[in-house]
């Protein structure tokens, strides 16, 4: 669990901080005391739980594309910060299909700007850079990747993830570690957790189909995904920048996900969703012209828990359960950021 001394006055840089999991982040490092930093687009979505949680005013919030390297070097330049968490990313499979150069630019050269940025910065000592958990050559075989299986990509955006993996390396071993500046990545995927209003995410699917009393349209209801609560991946890319900083020898990739056997269905997932107090409609379809997606997909943490100390705290069931009330009290009125600050209570409640 993430400790309040530690981030006490820390200064960090946050990129991505107007997306989904970056907002639920920005509000989480405030809460622990740090002086948060943020780099990113506006927000993604209308609406947005950045706007929502009102984060702009209570941090250093700057609108910045990462494909703009001067931009960005300058940002950084100004913030100094002591460590970098790096979550800004073109992060939708089917967008990266519509527009797959966009993607490979803020995802592969993105990364590399942030981390050139950071070359000749006395004051940087970690960096944990976010890529995904979709970075492996996916065979389709029913077994869970595990951080030295091979790297691939058959869709541009899992590719332009993997290429990052390799970024991220490079200027690890040739540039940062002799600087003194700690590096890792951490892969991690299928998040849900309120808030999220993305487009082609199954929970804001169900949320958006079921509050406008529409039919809900499920195209792979077979696939099986590592679903975890967004507050479980935070929690360890928090852990990993503690660890790294008292430890730079830590530097590496990671995984972070929940056990193997919790991985799931989607149809799983959405009969989780489903309330019994309430009409759900949901038609399960598979499209065979769809584009391609993985159908079976799991990783091994026991890096993370054995180096880190990682270990999931809430189960899919918990997960599930807890967003869809969080989406169920804001849409009847309820305070977002009061919302989310209820689950990192009830999260560190469980330490």
């Amino acid at each position: 669990m993430p400790g309040r001394e530690f981030w006490q006055g820390k200064r960090v840089l946050l990129t991505g901080h107007t997306g989904f999991k970056g907002a639920w982040l920005a509000l989480w490092l405030q809460r622990l005391g740090a002086n948060v930093t943020g780099v990113a687009l506006a927000a993604p979505t209308v609406p947005s739980l950045f706007e929502l949680a009102g984060l702009a005013p209570t941090m250093q919030s700057h609108l910045c594309d990462i494909r703009d390297a001067h931009a960005l070097a300058m940002l950084v330049r100004q913030a100094k910060p002591e460590i970098v968490l790096h979550l800004a990313a073109q992060a939708l499979v089917r967008a990266g299909y519509r527009d797959p150069l966009q993607t490979f630019a803020t995802n592969t050269m993105g990364t590399a700007h942030v981390l050139d940025a950071l070359r000749g910065l006395s004051d940087t000592r970690v960096a944990v850079m976010v890529t995904t958990d979709k970075v492996y050559r996916n065979l389709e075989h029913p077994y869970p990747y595990r951080e030295d299986d091979t790297l691939g990509g058959h869709d541009p955006y899992s590719a332009s993830k993997a290429a990052s993996e390799l970024v991220i390396a490079s200027y690890r071993d040739a540039f940062l570690s002799q600087q003194g500046v700690a590096v890792a990545s951490a892969r991690a995927g299928n998040v849900i957790g309120g808030g999220d209003w993305a487009e082609d995410r199954l929970i804001p699917d169900c949320v958006r189909a079921w509050q406008a009393g529409r039919t809900l349209s499920i195209r792979r209801p077979e696939a099986i995904r590592p679903w975890q609560h967004v507050l479980e991946p935070l929690a360890g890319y928090l852990r990993l920048a503690e660890a790294l900083w008292q430890q730079p020898g830590l530097a590496g990739a990671y995984n972070l996900g929940p056990p193997t056997q919790e991985a799931a269905t989607v149809r799983t997932v959405v009969e989780l969703a489903r309330s019994p107090r309430e009409i759900c409609a949901v038609s399960y379809e598979n499209d065979s012209n769809a584009v391609h997606e993985a159908g079976w997909l799991a990783l091994e943490t026991a890096k993370a828990r054995t180096q880190l100390g990682v270990h999931p705290r809430w189960t899919l069931t918990d997960a599930v359960h807890r967003t869809m009330a969080w989406y169920q009290a804001q849409h009847a009125g309820a305070d977002a950021r009061a919302l989310c600050e209820a689950d990192i209570a009830a999260y560190e409640a469980l330490a």
